[in-house]
């Protein structure tokens, strides 16, 4: 097999393989991150400020506008306000995936579409084995179910050509079907006693954008605003707030206001009106007109990239650099002497479900539906590859915690999901590893690879 460079890869147009690339890129750096800020979380809480660390994170904040006003403290924010941008993020992935990735057919969805149900499934029949008769803990069935795309991938690009391209493009269309799951489970098992009224109100509010969206209403104000009011009042039905962000995500319009045509005639005629409009160079103000011709080739910019994706590309970065980590840094502080002795059935499952259940689930799946013909491995990909990675499937990490925190009232079971998850994360990782280091790296022709 051959190599292209970089601009040959798939044959794809660019419009296709640039955000993959960049998604993939800024993920691998998010989850270096995430491992440095849980491991600070392990640090200030068991060797340094244990009660300032935990005092910090319960602190009451009020939020008031008029007279509707919300009190909660700093980590129910993260989970409750600005983990609703994670979603809107998560949101934003899946629609573009349906409109223009792996899930925009049948045939190429049909692949991770059966691999993630396998990989969210057993998980899930593996922790209710071991916790059926565990009442305080049953609920936390969905926590083994999730999948951490920044710390897979993140590892991916360790290992080279260990792990190709293709590799990377399967577990990330997994993780997205992953994603959906997630969110369902969260708004389906994890919302109760809903206020029905106040949910009539949230639906026509998310009516009312999704007309903005037939309209192509494309005012990013327009949908910041009334993405806040979905999120309250989301908030105030009882079902989780962060399901606002996913809702918000698909109602931003994925057309752009002209096209490419359009966009090179009209810019190629205001660069020619800045070149003769005055001096150019180096340290040169611009004159008004200049100014002007500027501020038009700004307009013309936006107008030719669809909100769906600059808004994917705006807030992709706040949330792998700034939002996961926050609540990386909110929810990883385990106190280990506080960690009961003794093995519990919170504990097995979630151990077994993340790292047997997730790589058990995902490999069987593929080798049904492969096995079946519904759809095929891969090129370029073996059988080691897929169970490799499936492995690595099993970090929980980010949404299991995320999940625990809903599912689980206990500190005590609260400390002990998190403990576990950490650990079944840290040694799904190294088998994951260890199966795909031991594959020789491998050299694909791309253009051989149907994304």
């Amino acid at each position: 097999m051959t190599v292209k460079n970089e601009s040959e890869e798939l044959n794809l147009p660019e419009r296709i393989i640039k955000p993959f690339k960049e998604f993939t890129n800024a993920e691998q750096l998010s989850g270096i991150i995430l491992i440095l800020c849980a491991l600070i979380a392990l640090f200030l809480t068991n060797f340094v400020l244990f009660e300032d660390y935990n005092s910090f994170w319960n602190t009451k904040i009020t939020a008031k506008v008029g007279d509707i006003g919300l009190e909660k403290s700093i980590t129910l924010w993260i989970s409750d306000g600005i983990m609703a941008i994670f979603f809107f993020v998560i949101g934003l992935e899946i629609k573009r995936e349906i409109l223009t990735g792996e899930l925009n057919s049948l045939r190429k969805a049909s692949l991770p579409i059966i691999a993630a149900l396998g990989g969210m499934f057993v998980p899930a029949f593996i922790y209710i084995i071991f916790n059926l008769n565990s009442p305080e803990s049953f609920s936390g069935w969905g926590i083994p179910m999730a999948t951490d795309i920044a710390f897979t991938l993140g590892i991916l690009a360790l290992l080279g050509k260990r792990a190709p391209f293709p590799l990377k493009v399967f577990i990330t269309g997994v993780a997205i079907i992953d994603d959906i799951g997630a969110v369902l489970v969260i708004a389906i098992f994890y919302s109760s006693n809903i206020n029905q009224n106040i949910l009539l109100i949230a639906l026509g509010i998310f009516l009312l954008l999704i007309l903005f969206n037939r309209l192509n209403f494309q005012n990013p104000s327009l949908y910041i605003v009334f993405g806040v009011v979905l999120w309250f009042f989301i908030l105030q039905s009882r079902i989780h707030a962060t399901i606002a962000g996913v809702l918000l995500a698909f109602t931003i319009p994925a057309r752009n206001k002209v096209d490419a045509d359009d966009f090179i005639v009209n810019t190629t005629m205001l660069i020619e009106e800045f070149r003769t409009s005055g001096r150019c160079g180096s340290g040169i103000f611009l004159n008004q007109k200049q100014q002007s011709t500027i501020k038009a080739l700004e307009s013309a910019c936006q107008k030719v990239e669809p909100p769906l994706q600059r808004y994917e590309r705006i807030f992709h970065y706040w949330v792998a650099f700034a939002i996961v980590p926050i609540f990386i840094l909110a929810n990883s502080g385990v106190l280990l002497g506080e960690i009961p002795s003794g093995i519990y059935p919170i504990e097995l499952g979630i151990f077994f479900g993340l790292v047997i259940g997730k790589p058990l689930g995902i490999s069987i799946a593929t080798w049904i539906a492969v096995k079946s013909g519904i759809s095929s491995i891969p090129i370029g990909l073996t059988w080691t590859h897929i169970i490799g990675v499936s492995f690595l499937a099993g970090i929980g990490f980010t949404m299991a915690l995320f999940i625990g925190n809903l599912a689980l009232t206990d500190p005590l079971l609260l400390t002990m999901q998190k403990f576990t998850v950490l650990i079944a994360s840290l040694i799904a990782a190294i088998i994951g590893v260890v199966i795909l280091s031991r594959i020789p790296p491998i050299e694909i022709d791309l253009e051989e690879f149907e994304c």
